[in-house]
């Protein structure tokens, strides 16, 4: 059995009793107890009443956070012409469209958000099997596929998270960082707690947000008052 550290140790003796706690608790609870010598993600994990196999079971969607995510997105766009100009003003990090396509079959993947016109889809179809495992694949549900670039690009920038139930129904963000006041961190969780609720899918029968948890990259979890959390 592994060992466990001092730090994590006393970090599960705060946390000790402490169950379906308001969000406000969750975050000083969670931010108190984030001691590594980094910046810590605050992640935000929900348990959802669905199945994913099913399509009209599937939760996907975004989330534009108030105070974004404290992490600096790099963004690729494919494009042509005018909105491959349109997407360098904006700030996209890596424009192209047959060159880039060739870039990342050659495993080159320097992004962490890829943005595309309706017009490169056929190109960008061909990447399917590379960028859909990683999340990366364009889609229209999402604003990813999109002839608004720059809005695009710009939402990214801004601190927009993207989210998909996974297997078994889970759903899991990043909403900030520990050094994120109190303040922040509440009210990014209670954004992204509204845009979980209103993507609830039709298919979606009996309890549909079954726990909500939140951590920090090396911290414990601590669930939430679903009630109280999913009322705001």
């Amino acid at each position: 059995m592994a060992n466990v550290g001092k730090r994590f140790t006393a970090a599960k003796a705060a946390f000790a009793g402490k169950s379906e706690v308001s969000v406000e608790e969750a975050v000083a609870l969670v931010k108190a107890n984030a001691t590594a010598k980094f910046d810590e993600t605050v992640d935000i994990v929900f348990a959802l009443g669905v199945d994913p196999r099913h399509a009209d079971q599937m939760v996907r969607g975004v989330c534009a956070l108030p105070n974004g995510t404290g992490k600096t997105m790099r963004v690729a766009v494919f494009a042509r012409d005018a909105k491959a100009e349109e997407a360098t003003k904006a700030g996209a990090d890596i424009v192209g469209a047959e060159d880039l396509m060739e870039q990342i079959q050659q495993g080159n993947l320097d992004f962490d958000r890829c943005i595309a016109t309706p017009d490169m889809m056929p190109i960008v179809g061909r990447l399917g099997k590379i960028l859909g495992p990683r999340n990366l694949m364009p889609n229209p549900r999402v604003g990813t596929v999109t002839m608004d670039i720059k809005a695009a690009v710009e939402a990214a920038k801004g601190g927009e998270v993207q989210f998909k139930a996974e297997k078994a129904g889970v759903v899991h963000a990043g909403i900030g960082k520990a050094s994120f006041s109190e303040k922040a961190l509440a009210e990014n969780v209670k954004a992204i707690v509204a845009a979980i609720q209103k993507a609830r899918p039709t298919g979606a029968k009996g309890t549909y947000v079954k726990k909500i948890a939140l951590s920090s990259t090396m911290g414990p979890g601590v669930t939430l008052d679903i009630a109280t959390a999913t009322a705001e």
